[in-house]
């Protein structure tokens, strides 16, 4: 068998791509289904895409329940058939989660969903879309950034949304609702979304309006993953009355609408514009702190004691430490959607937009700081960073998560390894870093973010280190670069005894306190931190001070 007819697992499990004669007899196994299940009384949903979010709002339908605790929805996950995703599909139907979380409700629900309640499946063809009453798209509508900190270069990745749109206009039942979840650039619904349904119902003979809705989701990978789509506050719309009202009543039934309540808005286009301001306001919180970690490390200042003492203040309490970088599928991305519609979907042509594009383009850079940090604390020390061994501790966007997505992190190692170094890498929360081990076609082929860089080749075999005492083994520098929880209570004295000789530390997020600092420091070992510019004031103090027994 030729490798491209395989799709292979992250654990490295084969799975051979279906073949044309299996399509046949899978529709027959789902309509047969199907059957089964509405007679029973229940709603079929399928749900396009079983991603970081369609797998878990997957599950969270199929697990709802009405009022006598009987299932009200049969769930049939729907994933393309590609090398890179079809592994996705056997794994489900085993009730295993594709999706590796912190939340060990995500797995529980899933295999209780497919086991026991016997409510959910998995899929790879599209014809399982006849068989639906509610058609849910999880598919992923991408920014695809063209250069590094000039997001106005980039442009929205419509292609696998629009085929996907099509592809269910052209099998789904008239009167079946489409809810697009999907993040998508303002005006995607009614601009782009309903002429393609449109167009193929008239081809199709169909004179109905097509039932179109818009909500986004908030999910939030970490401890509280299916909290965070099931219980809590929705924003939906729907392109007409009838598919506003349709929305209204499917949210109602699979989220816990009763504790947290909908808002239910005019036009998808509000909806749509709600996802991108709610994300582009947090990311301009977060770039505004930029300058002021860069003044705090010149001027002898603490920003994270100023932080702290401005949050007493209730109106400044959402106020947060920038850190290395702003992560996650959203933030570095959403107000860019924002852009391009505004020129390309709606045809504007001056520059309305100054403070989304700049804030994303300083988050997107700020973690070309860290290497500077490393450079000097070692450079302080007498080493230079070309062929020095670096260590940076959390590969993960944020603490105590394993989503990699536009980490800060990955662009820390490629810079570092661009600079010369040789660089570790350990995730208590990883196994795989596939930003590197597949760089040439993930994210998207071509889309990497090495091509941003000089000497990227060689970290395609960058593989996690699995110990984390093991890997301090002799390093030259130590890079906190994430908040995970095992990071914050690593005691100098025990990582010094693991390197073995004195070595630079650098902090990105605030991981040590100041009596740490002052305990590696009194080993030998060189700290800096982003927007820790006290740190010499303890080092100063330290050399006034009598020598201390060790």
């Amino acid at each position: 068998m030729k490798d491209d007819a395989v799709s292979v697992s992250p654990t490295g499990e084969q799975f051979p791509l279906p073949s044309p004669q299996e399509y046949e007899a899978e529709f027959a196994r789902l309509e047969k289904l199907a059957a089964q299940q509405r007679r029973a009384g229940r709603e079929i949903v399928v749900v396009v895409g079983l991603g970081f979010v369609g797998a878990v709002m997957a599950a969270v339908i199929a697990d709802s329940t009405d009022r006598k605790g009987k299932p009200r929805k049969f769930v049939i996950g729907m994933q393309r058939p590609s090398t890179r995703s079809y592994w996705k599909i056997p794994l489900f139907n085993r009730g295993v989660s594709p999706v590796k979380a912190e939340d060990p409700e995500v797995d529980r629900l899933i295999a209780r969903c497919v086991k026991d309640k016997q409510t959910l499946v998995a899929t790879f063809t599209y014809d399982v879309l006849k068989l639906a009453d509610v058609v849910v798209i999880d598919v992923q509508c991408d920014y695809l950034k063209e250069s590094l900190g000039d997001v106005r270069t980039g442009s929205a990745d419509m292609v696998a949304l629009e085929a996907s749109l099509a592809r269910i206009a052209e099998n789904i039942p008239p009167a079946a609702l489409v809810l697009i979840e999907t993040t998508v650039a303002p005006g995607t619904t009614e601009q782009i979304a309903y002429p393609i349904m449109k167009k193929i119902f008239a081809k199709r003979g169909i004179k109905s309006e097509p039932l179109l809705a818009h909500s986004y989701e908030r999910v939030m990978p970490g401890k509280h993953y299916v909290a965070s789509i099931r219980d809590f506050w929705r924003v939906c719309s729907g392109v007409s009355p009838a598919a506003r009202k349709r929305v209204v009543r499917f949210l109602t039934d699979v989220l816990h609408t009763d504790k947290f309540p909908l808002t239910v808005l005019d036009r998808p286009i509000e909806s749509e514009t709600a996802k991108i301001v709610e994300n582009s306001f947090r990311a301009t919180l977060l770039a505004f702190m930029d300058e002021w970690s860069l003044f705090a490390e010149r001027n002898g200042v603490d920003l994270k004691k100023v932080i702290d003492a401005i949050r007493v203040r209730p109106t400044h309490a959402n106020m947060l430490f920038p850190g290395p970088g702003v992560g996650g599928y959203c933030l570095p991305k959403d107000g860019g959607l924002g852009l391009w519609a505004y020129k390309h979907v709606f045809g504007w042509e001056d520059q309305i937009f100054k403070i989304t594009p700049l804030a994303i383009d300083i988050n997107d850079t700020r973690a070309l700081h860290p290497p500077q940090l490393v450079r000097d604390a070692l450079r302080n020390m007498g080493k230079p960073l070309a062929a020095s061994d670096i260590l940076v501790l959390g590969a993960a966007y944020r603490e105590d998560v394993g989503d990699t997505r536009y980490s800060g992190s990955e662009i820390m190692v490629r810079k570092l390894t661009e600079m010369g170094a040789n660089v570790r890498v350990h995730d208590p929360y990883l196994d795989h870093w596939w930003e590197f081990e597949a760089q040439d076609t993930y994210p998207h082929p071509g889309y990497s973010a090495a091509r941003f860089f000089h000497r990227q080749e060689g970290l395609k075999d960058l593989r996690l280190e699995p110990d984390l005492w093991a890997a301090m083994r002799g390093v030259d520098a130590i890079v906190l670069a994430v908040r995970h929880e095992p990071y914050l209570k690593l005691d100098p004295d025990r990582v010094f005894q693991a390197v073995g000789r004195p070595f630079a530390v650098i902090d990105c997020f605030c991981v040590l306190d100041d009596q740490r600092i002052r305990r590696y420091l009194e080993l030998g070992c060189e700290v800096k931190g982003m927007g820790r510019g006290h740190i010499k004031r303890i080092k100063d103090s330290l050399a006034k001070a009598p020598a201390r027994d060790e």
